[in-house]
């Protein structure tokens, strides 16, 4: 069983594949050649299902950073005989400059050990177990590394002088204060050009190149200054290491099953990208990337969805990075799981449940980059007019909503209000989807659905806008009934909502959680964390609201719980403050930027000077 803690682990991609590394220099997640693949290493979800570790023999205490303005990971480890420093990337191809990141990359994993005061004796222990641990490679000695096949996998360790017991191999190497040596992990299948052994000199020149592509995207596109600019840069680098590079696809994070409660049943597979996150992700690309990643994104989006959608057939809700439809999801029943949390779920039953609200997402993500959508297409004008209809057509019925219940499904009041936004978007950009006569249709049906919101939503016991009609529940969804424009921040209801949320749906710290699992309306058994998106939607919402002091409290709350390397996972346990759920999280990436510049701009608008 997994127990290191989930925020022990930093992010390396290739813009590909993911890896995640600990605090003790072990490769315990690795999968490839995309996001959604097997894992090769997968130590995280079990002890046996494969690891690489590189650290100094004895006591040793380590600090991490990421190398300025890119995901290249620098550890730096203290003995009492010497100082090494490990530097860890997923390795970039040739040409990787500025929009180019992420082309032709090699799949290949470089490690370099250098010592640089004293000796130091590193370990070597390299255990890989292909498709999730199930596999049991062969493992052989070549000159100047050990192949592992087993498979569909080719894998490739450059390293000399390990011993072979078993599937695994170990050893150690002294090195002394100047001395430096590169390692890799090169990974290929049976129709590929085999991997290889790489040469030290091969290995030196793809790291550098790697760094300098980093920095190459970094420099076209690190432009916020407001507020928080290095949370918000370092954000815009994950959200961008989270994107898959043949398709733009952002992916929710770069792992499965991270538990929302150590020892429960809710832990999902956020390998895959939602609709739902698009229009939030055009905000933060937009923030902290540039229009050329949203416009990647929306086209991504709305290729993978190009299907029959109007009022007869819905909209899937999510897809996989290639832009398939089917995320069947299946249960791992050999894997533990993080610190005993079962079931270890690949694919997600979520994908065929009808959620309404992702109409608003679409159209929203179009309204925002409508200024570089002037050469649409026909089949992408009748595909968004085609959301515009179904939302019209939909808007009525029961769903199971943002949170994507398994319970039975309710009239969320977010999934209403984002079908509002899918109409007042889509009358905002009537003449570029050519939407003719259906203008004023939509124009009646967004007034209608505005009506029975501020009517059947609000609660007089709540006093607020509440979970779905009927209900006293709060849910933190409806925070974004400000952030979408649906009522001003300021409107007296809004606020009395926000206050409601702030005061009845945080834990001791002041951070919001979703809604109160233990009223079961998910459908699922046991609690879980604060979620930290809804704490930078509680930011961004008394921004906007002209609160600005309670806003960045509400944020320097939040941004509490980014890890030593910048990143973020879904919640945060509510009595430990244990960061919870699959990691890092783009959406709470998504939230910071968002809620950064939102306080951004109230403070420009409090003193224009």
């Amino acid at each position: 069983m997994s127990a290191t803690p989930i925020a022990d682990h930093a992010l390396l991609s290739d813009r590909h594949s993911t890896a995640l590394v600990t605090t003790s220099g072990s490769v315990d997640w690795l999968t490839c050649p995309r996001f959604d693949s097997p894992s090769v290493l997968g130590r995280l979800l079990g002890d046996d299902a494969g690891h690489w570790q590189l650290s100094p023999a004895g006591h040793w205490t380590s600090s991490r950073r990421y190398l300025d303005r890119t995901l290249v990971l620098e550890t730096t480890f203290s003995t009492a005989a010497g100082t090494l420093v490990l530097t860890d990337a997923m390795a970039l191809g040739p040409d990787n400059v500025g929009h180019r990141i992420g082309t032709d990359v090699p799949h290949l994993l470089v490690r370099k050990l250098a010592c640089t005061d004293g000796e130091v004796e590193v370990e070597v222990d390299y255990h890989p177990r292909p498709e999730y641990g199930l596999i049991v490679p062969l493992l052989h000695h070549v000159e100047g590394g050990i192949t592992a096949r087993g498979g569909a996998e080719w894998l490739v360790l450059t390293a000399d002088g390990l011993r072979i017991d078993g599937a695994r191999a170990h050893g150690r190497r002294k090195l002394r204060a100047g001395q430096e040596v590169y390692l890799a992990l090169h990974r290929s299948t049976l129709e590929q050009t085999p991997a290889h052994v790489w040469s030290q000199a091969d290995l030196a020149a793809v790291l550098t190149r790697t760094v300098e592509a980093w920095r190459s995207w970094s420099a076209l596109h690190q432009t916020y200054d407001g507020p928080w600019a290095d949370l918000v840069h370092h954000s815009g680098l994950v959200l961008q290491g989270l994107s898959f590079q043949p398709s733009g696809a952002i992916v929710a994070a770069a792992t499965t099953s991270l538990p929302e409660r150590a020892g429960g049943e809710r832990n999902w597979d956020y390998r895959y990208t939602w609709v739902r996150d698009s229009s939030f992700t055009m905000e933060a690309l937009w923030v902290a990337a540039c229009p050329t990643e949203a416009s990647n994104f929306f086209a991504f989006m709305t290729t993978a969805a190009a299907s029959s959608v109007g009022p007869d057939a819905g909209l899937q809700i999510m897809f996989g990075v290639g832009g398939e439809h089917d995320l069947s999801e299946r249960e791992l029943g050999h894997l533990p799981g993080w610190r005993d949390s079962r079931p270890v779920r690949v694919g997600n039953g979520a994908w065929n449940q009808q959620q309404i609200d992702v109409y608003g997402e679409v159209l929203g993500a179009a309204r925002r980059l409508s200024d570089y959508l002037s050469g649409l297409d026909d089949d992408t004008k009748r595909y968004l007019v085609a959301c515009a209809d179904a939302a019209a057509a939909h808007w009525t019925e029961k769903d199971r909503g943002i949170w994507e219940v398994r319970g039975d499904p309710q009239h969320f009041l977010y999934s209403k209000v984002m079908c509002w936004v899918a109409l007042d978007r889509a009358v905002a950009l009537a003449d570029l989807i050519d939407a003719g006569d259906r203008v004023g249709r939509w124009k009646e049906t967004q007034n209608e659905i505005f009506q029975t919101v501020v009517r059947d939503g609000w609660s007089e016991q709540a006093n607020a806008f509440t979970q779905y009609v009927g209900s006293t529940a709060l849910d933190a969804a409806n925070l974004m009934m400000a952030n979408v424009g649906f009522l001003p921040a300021d409107d007296p209801r809004m606020l009395a909502t926000i206050d409601a949320i702030d005061a009845h749906l945080t834990d001791d710290r002041g951070l919001v959680y979703r809604y109160r699992a233990e009223q079961g309306v998910d459908g699922l058994a046991g609690g879980e964390g604060t979620f930290l998106l809804c704490t930078f939607w509680l930011a961004q919402a008394l921004a906007l609201a002209g609160q600005v002091d309670r806003a960045r409290a509400v944020f320097e709350r939040a941004i509490g719980f980014v890890n030593d390397v910048g990143l973020l996972a879904e919640e945060a346990d509510a009595v430990s403050g244990e960061l919870l759920g699959n990691f890092p999280q783009a959406f709470s990436h998504i939230g910071l930027v968002n809620a950064a510049w939102a306080i951004s701009e109230a403070e420009r608008a409090r003193t224009p000077d």
